[in-house]
């Protein structure tokens, strides 16, 4: 793309890539400013900034000690902000070294225990053992959950789908987590009332294979290599440099 001279403030070219620079500081709010009126808005924008920088100068407010004090504190910061990117960027991690850290942490990989359940919700621990006899006696368990429960999962049959631990109320979550796949519990009560659990699938946890999770094992596998340079960096900087602490 050509990069177009759009102005000229003092001397200084404006173009098209300076245009564009400022969009990319907008962020989100970019879109606004892409019609050829928005365009000629951020125009009149760098017009102005120029024009300030051309005043600035003239009157020689570089020089002026609130403005150096100003400077050398951006400097600073963004000294620290280069150095901290430059040790980071430093740091890679190879094919060999990403598989033994999956070694050593696959717990940190595994899909935890997941199952699938259907309940039905009633007001009462009687109301509930009475539908847990009739199913006992033959009635199905979701025509028993879309006939009786008070929960909206009632015109699904009970359904609650598939979900993990943390995800219920513990005491709901402790008796399914409990049961095995086809089982159906006693009444169990939460704040909610009274709850006849079935559970209808356990997922056991699975440890995922290096193939499948390799992208996350990379990323954590040199985040750590990272904190582990920049703590090495900063004990032998501790080293280098005098720090005191006042207490």
């Amino acid at each position: 793309m050509e990069n177009k001279l759009l102005a000229t403030v003092d001397g200084r070219p404006i173009t098209q890539a300076d245009i564009q620079s400022l969009m990319q500081n907008l962020g989100q709010n970019a879109a606004q400013f892409s019609s050829p009126q928005g365009q000629r808005q951020l125009l009149d924008e760098v017009i102005a900034q120029e024009l300030l920088y051309s005043d600035a100068v003239e009157n020689n407010l570089e020089k002026e000690d609130d403005f150096l004090k100003v400077l050398d504190q951006m400097k600073k910061s963004l000294l620290i902000q280069y150095a901290a990117n430059k040790l980071m960027t430093s740091v890679s991690v190879n094919e060999k070294e990403v598989k033994a850290y999956y070694d050593a942490n696959q717990a940190m990989f595994a899909q935890p225990k997941k199952i699938a359940a259907s309940h039905i919700l009633v007001d009462s621990e009687e109301e509930a053992n009475e539908i847990l006899e009739e199913i006992n006696n033959g009635l199905d368990f979701a025509e028993a959950a879309s006939k009786y429960s008070n929960c909206p999962s009632n015109e699904s049959g009970g359904s609650l789908g598939e979900f993990g631990q943390g995800q219920m109320v513990p005491e709901f979550e402790n008796a399914a987590f409990s049961m095995s796949a086809g089982e159906i519990s006693k009444p169990v009560k939460t704040q909610f009332g009274y709850h006849l659990i079935k559970v209808d699938s356990v997922n056991e946890p699975q440890v995922s294979s290096f193939e499948q999770v390799k992208a996350q094992v990379e990323k954590q596998c040199l985040s750590e290599k990272q904190r582990e340079v920049y703590s090495t960096k900063q004990e032998a900087l501790k080293g280098k440099y005098p720090v005191s602490i006042e207490e």
